[in-house]
């Protein structure tokens, strides 16, 4: 296994490690086991293509792409309803 080095600010690395504290792990090993547990884009473009390939097989669904971006924007909208201030 090889080290990285990794310039983050400040603030950031003493929240990362304050979390990792709090779980009983190393900064390193929290690290090591964020980079395990988050997914690359492709992963998840491909979790969602299996995902409506599935619902399309079991109930028929298959929005258009017109659909699926009114979906989209509909969701980031309730999304920014939530987390606004």
């Amino acid at each position: 296994m090889s080290d990285a080095n990794v310039r983050i600010p400040e603030e950031a690395k003493d929240r990362l490690a304050a979390i990792a504290a709090a779980e009983g792990l190393s900064l390193r090993a929290y690290l090591a086991r964020l980079a395990e547990t988050l997914l690359t884009p492709a992963e998840r473009a491909e979790r969602a293509e299996k995902a409506l390939a599935t619902l399309q097989k079991w109930n028929g669904y298959a929005p258009s792409a017109a659909e699926q971006g009114d979906l989209d924007s509909e969701l980031d909208r309730r999304l920014a309803a939530v987390t606004a201030p």
